[in-house]
């Protein structure tokens, strides 16, 4: 009897230490030496060092259901670049953050939204510590961009729930179509720009009918639309490369990178700012006057220096004879 109690008490004594360093492990993983919470990257490098779980949320190869999530890129438990999707219910049985957007222009009034942070999802599901961007992609093709920078100034979150109430109940678009607003949609607390470039500031990144996110390496993703030839480093070109970044990345597309809604590639408007400088001037400021049918919003506020910094950054992508 007593052989038999003094294995029983050898065996709880160690699973009760196994549970303790687990505990150890996953502190290690979300939080530094002084007690603060990590960012993404550096999450998931500490928790290979220390050996603490990263992936807990579950990725099927297939679509179950027409409320899954899509994701693709640099994904820890697939094939780079094969898509993965996520159920909903798992999504919500994640801790959810919630808070009340009093000006989001996606609502007409006061609403209570609450889902997950992209960047709990990037340490979920990032395959490396090189995994620092999330590029969410609407059914009509749009897309935002979430870099590092971005995330940490204005915390994104990947809504699942609006007034308490799942997809199927939330309020139809904006602009008055009854387009549905799902299967997701991404919003943030109050929003402050973070940074001005020239006559641009830092705009808010809150689309909606998200269909799938994309996990890259920033830097990767924006080397494909790095200007070119021999004036890419002059400051008009750069400052022009930044805005595009954020604002012409959203609808135009340089082969597989950037957004397709549009319908025009990079090489398009690099050819029309060299051929038809006033005319690319006009347009990004106010579309509508060229074409009534235009769905691309305006830059009214770009000045002059704005707009000549985005022509000399598009026309490097142009092709110009060699003499």
């Amino acid at each position: 009897m007593c052989a038999s109690f003094g294995l029983f008490l050898s065996a709880l004594l160690s699973a009760l230490l196994s549970t303790l360093c687990a505990i150890a492990l996953w502190e290690g993983a979300l939080f530094g030496a002084e007690g603060k919470p990590l960012s993404a990257a550096e999450r998931w490098t500490n928790s290979r060092a220390t050996g603490a779980p990263v992936h807990t949320l579950p990725l099927h190869m297939t679509r179950q259901a027409s409320s899954d999530l899509e994701v693709s890129g640099e994904l820890a438990s697939l094939p780079k670049g094969a898509p993965g999707y996520v159920a909903l219910k798992d999504l919500l049985e994640l801790p959810q953050v919630s808070y009340t957007v009093p000006a989001d222009p996606n609502f007409a009034k006061r609403t209570t939204i609450s889902g997950v942070p992209l960047d709990e999802l990037l340490r979920l599901l990032s395959a490396t510590a090189a995994t620092d961007m999330i590029l969410a992609v609407c059914d009509d093709k749009y897309q935002a961009a979430y870099p590092h920078a971005y995330v940490a100034a204005h915390h994104p979150l990947l809504v699942l729930k609006v007034d308490g109430k799942l997809p199927p109940g939330w309020p139809k678009d904006p602009d008055a179509q009854s387009f549905s607003m799902g299967p997701y949609m991404i919003s943030q607390p109050t929003f402050k720009p973070s940074f001005k470039i020239l006559a641009h500031s830092d705009a808010a990144q809150i689309p909606w009918g998200v269909v799938r996110l994309e996990f890259l390496d920033e830097r990767a993703v924006f080397k494909a639309i790095s200007p070119q030839g021999p004036h890419a480093q002059d400051a008009a070109v750069q400052a022009g490369y930044r805005i595009a970044q954020q604002n012409c990345y959203r609808c135009h597309n340089m082969g597989r990178e950037g957004g397709q809604k549009a319908g025009r590639s990079w090489a398009v408007l690099g050819a029309l700012a060299f051929a038809s400088p006033d005319y690319f001037a006009a347009y990004v400021r106010e579309p509508k006057k060229k074409n009534p049918r235009a769905e691309m919003p305006g830059n009214p506020s770009y000045d002059q220096e704005t707009i000549e910094a985005l022509r000399a950054y598009f026309q490097t992508f142009a092709p110009q004879e060699r003499p």
